[in-house]
């Protein structure tokens, strides 16, 4: 049985325990000496690296719709922060010193979000689908993953995507951040825009990159432990040359492990772990 957080144990305190943790958050950032990404420009950098797009409604959460509405409404908002970023040369991404001021002339509305280990509705919920989508864009650059966090439990199943099987970035604003970190002597800027259903996102270069970048997953399993189905998998990024297109590394990124909180199809394999 997990130990349950003292604010499990007294809800009143998770308020005060949010101030607390945001003003350590972005102290410690202050204080870092990192050079934080921050400057838009909305002129595009001249060459393309990557583009995924994903739908923005999941009708399979078991929630009133709305709350997919005010997602999407937290998502557009995030986009006026984050959209026409430039990541300059020796600068650092971070979700949060971008998104947190997203929300100065119109406050986030309550979207789908764990608190707690619980899924329930609160401000700024759905902010998650930005980072995942940050998250898998960065993975087909250069760019060093300095902070990124998967999941601990996937309670509905996700919409449509390019992106395999455990790519994911969550984010909670003074614990979880996602950030990348530009080693190279060339800029990168994140471009979002929507259409009436999905959310597209691209990112784009000072330079013509020498190498591009697949991503795949491996070694993917299903297994029910102490009455709980887990999924784990490796992701492994592929780096190809673009000149011969022969491919020049291999790297196994990580390997994401989270629980399934929905049935899965009858056609999947799982395994008994003790």
């Amino acid at each position: 049985m997990e130990r349950k957080r003292i604010t499990q144990i007294f809800p009143w305190l998770l308020p005060i325990r949010k101030q607390e943790r945001k003003l350590v958050f972005y102290l410690g950032m202050t204080l870092d000496k990192n050079k934080y990404a921050n400057n838009i420009s909305m002129k595009q950098l001249p060459y393309h690296v990557f583009k995924s797009s994903c739908p923005m409604y999941n009708e399979k959460t078991g929630f009133d719709m709305v709350y997919q509405e005010n997602k999407v409404f937290n998502l557009k908002l995030a986009a006026m922060t984050l959209s026409y970023l430039v990541i300059e040369p020796q600068e650092t991404f971070s979700f949060w010193k971008i998104v947190r001021k997203a929300d100065d002339k119109e406050q986030f509305r309550e979207g789908l979000t764990v608190t707690n280990g619980v899924l329930t509705a609160e401000l700024g919920g759905g902010l998650c689908q930005m980072s995942n989508l940050l998250f898998w864009l960065f993975l087909h650059t250069p760019l060093t993953i300095v902070e990124r966090h998967g999941h601990r439990k996937k309670d509905f199943p996700e919409p449509p995507s390019d992106a395999p099987i455990g790519v994911d970035a969550a984010i909670s604003e003074g614990w979880l951040d996602l950030k990348v970190r530009n080693d190279t002597d060339i800029s990168f800027q994140i471009v979002i825009s929507f259409d009436e259903n999905n959310i597209y996102g691209e990112i784009f270069a000072s330079e013509k990159l020498k190498y591009r970048y697949e991503i795949t997953n491996q070694n993917i399993v299903y297994y029910r432990s102490n009455d709980k189905i887990f999924q784990e998998v490796d992701i492994v990024q592929n780096k190809i040359l673009n000149e011969t297109q022969i491919k020049v590394e291999e790297k196994k990124i990580y390997r994401n492990c989270c629980e399934i909180g929905y049935e899965l199809s009858e056609n999947i394999e799982v395994e008994k772990r003790n």
